[in-house]
């Protein structure tokens, strides 16, 4: 599934763990105290728990607050760091992400001719 991403949005990761318990009103929370931004931006701000293995996403679409949230079932979303700050992505990258692929250095199935 492919979540569709507004015009102009960007996509903010929330780096290290986050409490998967937290709802709308605690995401938000930490959107401003932790990534310093405005939940209310329209951007998409992303979370992932200790276990890897689930993420939450949190976007204002003007009337309210949409909460989405993805589980694996095998495998682990691929995540920065804390000591990496704050990380945004691409809507790109976010597709890669949401999918379990490595979106820091996905591949392409071709290679490009040398010569040009």
């Amino acid at each position: 599934m492919t979540l569709p991403i507004p015009s102009g949005a960007r996509v903010w990761l929330a780096t290290g763990h986050t409490d998967m318990r937290k709802g709308f009103n605690g995401l938000a929370l930490q959107v401003q105290e932790t990534l310093r931004r405005d939940p209310h931006s329209g951007h998409l701000f992303v979370f992932r728990g200790r276990s890897g293995g689930l993420i939450k996403i949190l976007w204002h679409d003007g009337q309210g607050f949409c909460l989405f949230a993805k589980r694996l079932e095998r495998g682990r979303f691929l995540w920065p760091s804390p000591a990496d700050g704050t990380v945004a992505i691409s809507a790109a990258q976010l597709g890669y992400l949401l999918s379990g692929i490595d979106w820091r250095a996905p591949q392409y199935t071709w290679r490009p001719d040398a010569a040009g």
